[in-house]
């Protein structure tokens, strides 16, 4: 019997930039054919388009499926502009943000995956513009605000002092941050800060009405708050990622796999 020849490790692509509503540039990527269903890619918090999805296997395989994948790095991120002032990171202006994407890309309906940060946004857009989700995975989504328990003031010492962090909260974030090349933890405490108030909650009396599948960690601080708020969607449907905490959940084969069975169905059903 022939050997099966290993699937070719996914190539990152230049960016193509897309302006924003107030002229910043979101650097997006795209993989497959362009008349192929289209998944739409978005990653967490002090994360990027390489981190949660290409070094993750998650691009390789969802084009092996024969979708077109479409990545985006969210603004204060990646090769997007990462400004400095936490009036540019509201709900409202990262919804828009992918809307740009599409509308950019010619796309009306998209499969969406998000994780963290990225899935807070893909629920806030299936719920603001649902003519652009046909379905939707979201993985380790809080229903608070993790950003919250990040102490400002000890990460903005450190970034601009080196003053250590004493909070340990505020210290995983800050490794976080650290842990992706190019990250600008000046523009991720702005980022934290702009998304304590306002409308960074997602609303459990508003949630998407379409399919959506939510997964998150066993062994995530938030696994029973993203259970209840799940349990919200009517046509939700909660699974656990085996032995992951929230920074490793994306490079789970598990999770991976039950994202494709469910994105690959049809119908409104969950």
């Amino acid at each position: 019997m022939d050997a099966v020849a290993p699937i070719p490790r996914t190539e990152m692509p230049p960016p193509s930039y897309i302006m924003s509503a107030e002229g910043y540039q979101l650097a997006t990527y795209a993989w497959g054919e362009s008349d192929a269903d289209t998944v739409l890619c978005v990653h967490g918090f002090a994360s990027s388009c390489r981190d949660n999805w290409v070094e993750t296997g998650w691009v390789r395989m969802l084009t092996s499926a024969g979708y077109r994948v479409i990545g985006v790095d969210q603004r204060g991120h990646g090769a997007s502009d990462k400004p400095d002032d936490p009036v540019a990171y509201s709900m409202s202006a990262f919804v828009g943000d992918l809307i740009a994407v599409l509308d950019t890309y010619l796309v009306d309906a998209v499969r969406y995956v998000g994780y963290s940060l990225g899935a807070r946004v893909g629920w806030q857009l299936a719920v603001d513009a649902p003519e652009h989700v046909s379905r939707a995975v979201l993985g380790g989504i809080p229903d608070g605000r993790p950003l919250g328990r990040l102490r400002i003031e000890q990460a903005r010492a450190y970034a601009e002092e080196g003053i250590p962090v004493e909070d340990p909260v505020t210290q995983n974030y800050v490794k976080l941050a650290e842990r992706v090349p190019d990250n600008d933890l000046r523009a991720l405490i702005a980022l934290a800060e702009g998304m304590r108030f306002g409308d960074a909650d997602p609303d459990p009396e508003r949630p998407p009405r379409q399919p959506v599948l939510f997964a998150t960690g066993t062994e995530d601080a938030i696994l029973e708050r993203s259970r209840t708020l799940a349990a919200t969607a009517p046509n939700g449907r909660f699974i656990e990622i085996p032995g992951r905490h929230h920074f490793n959940a994306p490079g789970s084969r598990a999770f991976r796999d039950a994202a494709a069975e469910f994105l690959k169905a049809d119908g409104t059903g969950a």
